[in-house]
């Protein structure tokens, strides 16, 4: 298969230098913006289908952006439920066929979906940010998540956390910063698809166009204590 896709273009020459003083701020301020009515019940919805599901290990699918990944997620891990997570009603209302009967796909904001979740004390046993956008441009750095405020949220809520990126940069800026929440070592390594083995039509289409892939997995404890002022859910 070939195809073009553009490769990140970026006016950084290595990791952000607000980078630090960004993450610092968010341990010190967590959000505390209302969260939108709409996912608010999305998330409700979701509480009880997990309720349906007593003891099923939870897999979050974080920016799911047309659900192919949550659906490749649940038939990789049918013993697991699998929730995906996108802003876009558009994008969530593509067909691609069938849910499997294990995955969930849900419209939410995710910075409101993530506070939610560790409000309620939930704990996925995985949790995937696949091709978040990048935001290349060093004035967008606190659009990326990890120089977000709900960066400790993210991590607060645990688990084997991977991201994957086609921009090194993104990945090694996260790295840092889950260094400076967390204190655990993470590295942005090589990622290849396996056989053609594609969990999001961005990953397939990147890595047709030649560009190299990127990813960081690291396994986090569910601690709320992250947050100030969250306590233990």
């Amino acid at each position: 298969m070939h195809a073009s896709s553009r490769s990140i273009a970026t006016n950084q020459t290595g990791p952000h230098e607000d980078l630090g003083r960004r993450v610092a701020r968010a341990l010190e301020h967590p959000l505390r913006k209302p969260v939108a009515e709409h996912t608010r019940t999305a998330f409700e919805s979701a509480r009880a289908w997990l309720a349906a599901r007593p003891g099923v290990p939870l897999v979050l699918d974080a920016g799911c952006g047309v659900g192919l990944s949550t659906r490749r997620l649940a038939w990789r891990l049918p013993d697991h439920a699998v929730i995906g997570v996108d802003r876009s009603e558009s994008r969530l209302s593509r067909e691609h066929g069938p849910l499997p009967d294990n995955a969930l796909l849900l419209r939410a904001d995710l910075v409101d979906f993530w506070r939610l979740a560790l409000e309620d004390g939930w704990r996925p046993v995985r949790h995937y940010l696949l091709y978040p956008n990048p935001y290349p441009k060093a004035a967008h750095l606190k659009m990326r998540w990890h120089g977000h405020p709900v960066l400790p949220v993210i991590l607060a809520l645990g688990g084997r956390l991977e991201l994957r990126s086609n921009w090194r940069l993104y990945v090694e800026e996260f790295a840092l910063a889950l260094t400076q929440v967390c204190g655990r070592e993470a590295t942005a390594v090589p990622h290849e698809p396996i056989d053609d083995d594609y969990l999001t039509p961005f990953e397939q289409k990147y890595h047709a166009s030649g560009q190299e892939l990127w990813k960081l997995v690291v396994d986090l404890p569910h601690e709320p204590g992250l947050v100030p002022g969250w306590g233990d859910a």
